[in-house]
């Protein structure tokens, strides 16, 4: 495993992470969560991921309870806040400081730990002011009870605006979780360099397009049981974008790239992601523990240049790229 600094910060996180979302307390069993984790235990993965909304709270104690009797100091264990949770009541959702303050509270207690090392917003909360949001995450740091403070899905000028307020209240918001795969590129052309202007990493997930860049979906062919294009319970909602028959042809093209670097489909997928410089971790999921053992195998891989060229030649054209596809709710979710 390799590992490389988070945003302008000291914290070294492992360059794959493992996630839990669409996973634990949902499409897998939790013994065969726990064999998950115990999987990117094994392999070197420190960095693990989740939020309280992932299964309304449920993924957050599947996590911890599978991590519980591993060194605290070993681990990175994030979580985040915004969407609704437990009985979705009017202020169980949101970034204001109630919901923040209350949420971190119940996140630990799941979690089975004194602290996160990072707390993140899950998405930017139009109806709070920003000022409210960021003294709450302060609060939150300076009670100990989270290390550093993340944000997802924010487009340039939110996380100018999050940094400003963040460096005005001595904290420190060092990264961005966004979509990012060589089909989803909208990071590139804004979020990315306000990131690095601002001292933010990228922790990306779906970073093999929700399981299209492996290639097990074929054009023409029906969709693999048990996979997640089936899964009715949210899964096929996140990934039929992805299932036009001019994607699948050009996922195709990427199979004799990888065969040549001795690479599978995932691996290439995740290594190239890794390749951005201004991604520090690439986030995975898995419902198998030999999922786990083959993505994290891309931890390391420098791909040439002509690979890269390569697979711009295959997909490069299908990818979305409209840096206005970064876009949080227009009004708090119900």
């Amino acid at each position: 495993m390799e590992f490389r600094y988070l945003g302008r910060s000291g914290l070294k996180i492992s360059e794959i992470t493992y996630g839990n979302w669409l996973t634990h307390a949902s499409q897998v069993e939790n013994d065969q969560a726990t064999a998950c984790v115990r999987a990117a235990l094994d392999s070197g993965i420190t960095t693990f991921d989740t939020a309280d909304a992932y299964a309304n709270t449920a993924a957050e104690k599947v996590l911890g309870d599978a991590l519980a009797g591993e060194r605290r100091e070993s681990l990175e264990i994030f979580t985040k806040v915004y969407w609704p949770t437990g009985p979705r009541g009017h202020n169980d959702v949101g970034l204001s400081r109630k919901h923040i303050l209350e949420s971190i509270d119940g996140s630990l207690k799941r979690l089975g730990t004194d602290y996160v090392d990072l707390y993140q917003a899950h998405r930017f909360d139009v109806e709070t002011p920003l000022e409210e949001t960021m003294q709450a995450f302060a609060d939150v740091v300076r009670q100990g009870k989270a290390l550093y403070i993340g944000v997802s899905e924010w487009n340039s000028q939110q996380i100018q605006q999050g940094h400003e307020l963040a460096q005005k209240l001595g904290i420190q918001l060092i990264s961005n979780q966004p979509q990012y795969s060589m089909l989803w590129r909208v990071i590139e052309q804004e979020v990315v360099p306000a990131s690095a202007q601002y001292g933010l990493s990228q922790i990306v997930w779906s970073p093999i397009a929700q399981g299209v860049l492996t290639g097990k979906y074929k054009k023409g062919q029906e969709l693999p049981a048990g996979s997640r294009a089936t899964d009715e319970k949210g899964g096929a909602n996140t990934i039929k974008r992805f299932l036009t028959d001019e994607v699948l042809d050009g996922v195709a093209q990427l199979e004799p790239i990888a065969a040549d670097l001795g690479l599978s489909m995932a691996q290439l997928a995740v290594a190239w992601v890794l390749q951005n410089p201004n991604v520090a971790s690439a986030i995975i999921g898995a419902s198998r523990p030999e999922q786990v053992v083959d993505n994290v195998k891309a931890a390391g891989i420098v791909l040439p240049s002509e690979a890269m060229s390569a697979i711009d030649a295959a997909v490069g054209h299908l990818a979305e790229t409209d840096p206005s596809k970064t876009v949080s709710p227009e009004s708090r979710p119900a």
